[in-house]
This record gives structure tokens, C-alpha cells and sequence, in this order.
């Protein structure tokens, strides 16, 4: 669950039909895409609240995982390690957004 085996899952798990994860893959994959399309878009209070909806979508999938088997199974640092750098490191993104954004509308004004 972890790096490239993540994305292989997520993709293969959205056209496995009939599986209970499928609409949990899909909302990854439209994070991560609504997530590349914005990227070097002007901050504004759209793309902000755009970039905290991506942060749940993406995280979605991993949740819907962590609460499906028991959160034992998750207890090593192949796992620790890459989920917690991504919520911090989206977490610093979504600061740096913020901070983006007000500094446009404090030039503005």
C-alpha cells in the first residue's frame, strides 16, 4: 500500500467491477487528477477549498483500507512512513497555498 504499488492498486481496483473499494479508487483517481489540473493555477479560494476536497479524496482510499482490516496489520514503517510524509507533506502544501493566496490579496488591496 505504499509508492508505485498504491497507484497499481488504485487503478486496477477502479475497473475491477463488483468490488466494495471500487468507489473508493475512483475518488483517488479523480483527486489526483483534479490535483495535477490545478497545480500551477493562481491560488484562489476555489482552487484552496479544490486542494483540501483532493486531500480527502486521496486520502479516502487509505482510510477505507485501514478501517477494513484490523489497524494491527498497518503497524510497520513500509507503511508509517510514506502515509505520514504524505499527510504532512500535503498538509505544508495546503499552508503554503494559503499563504500564497492571501499574499496575492494583500497586494491586490
Amino acid at each position: 500500500m505504499i509508492g508505485l504499488p498504491f497507484c497499481v492498486w488504485l487503478i486496477f481496483t477502479m475497473f475491477n467491477f463488483g468490488n466494495i473499494d471500487q468507489p473508493f479508487a475512483f475518488l483517488g483517481i479523480v483527486g489526483l487528477v483534479v490535483s495535477f489540473i490545478t497545480l500551477n493555477l493562481k491560488r484562489t479560494l476555489k482552487i484552496l477549498l479544490l486542494d483540501i476536497l483532493c486531500f480527502t479524496l486521496l486520502a479516502s482510499p487509505i482510510v477505507k483500507r485501514m478501517t477494513a482490516v484490523p489497524i494491527e496489520l498497518f503497524d510497520y514503517r513500509a507503511f508509517i512512513i510514506p502515509a505520514t510524509m504524505f499527510v504532512l507533506c500535503y498538509i505544508f502544501s495546503l499552508y503554503h497555498s494559503v499563504i500564497q493566496y492571501l499574499q496575492s490579496k494583500k497586494a491586490v488591496m
